[in-house]
C-alpha cells in the first residue's frame, strides 16, 4: 500500500524559491563590481592585437593606442564609481535606515 502525503505538506514543498529583489541586485551588483577588473584588464590589452607583423606599424604603437588605453582607465574608474555608488545607495530603506541582506532593519 503507498502512503501519499496530504495535499498542504506537497504544496509547501513545492513552493518556489524566492530571492528578495534588493539582495539579488545586490548580489550581481557585487559580482559585476568583481568583474570590472578583469573586463577592464582586457580591453587595456587591445592595443596589442593593433599592428604587428604584416603591417608597416609595431604592435600596439602609435597615439591612439595611448588614447585608447587612457580612455579605457578612464572608463573604468567611472563604471566602479557608477556601481559602488549603486550597493551604497541599495544599502539604505527608503527611509534611510540602513538594512541587512535579509530585509531586516
Amino acid at each position: 500500500m503507498r502512503m501519499t502525503r496530504p495535499a498542504t505538506a506537497m504544496a509547501e514543498r513545492r513552493a518556489p524559491l524566492y530571492l528578495a529583489r534588493r539582495s539579488y541586485r545586490r548580489r550581481r551588483l557585487t559580482d559585476a563590481l568583481r568583474l570590472l577588473p578583469v573586463l577592464m584588464g582586457v580591453l587595456w590589452l587591445l592595443p596589442l592585437l593593433w599592428g604587428g607583423p604584416g603591417t608597416e606599424n609595431p604592435t600596439g604603437e602609435g597615439s591612439r593606442a595611448v588614447i585608447h588605453v587612457f580612455a579605457i582607465w578612464g572608463l573604468g574608474i567611472i563604471a566602479a564609481i557608477i556601481i559602488s555608488r549603486a550597493l551604497v545607495v541599495g544599502e539604505h530603506d527608503v527611509d534611510g535606515e540602513e538594512t541587512r541582506d535579509d530585509g531586516r532593519t
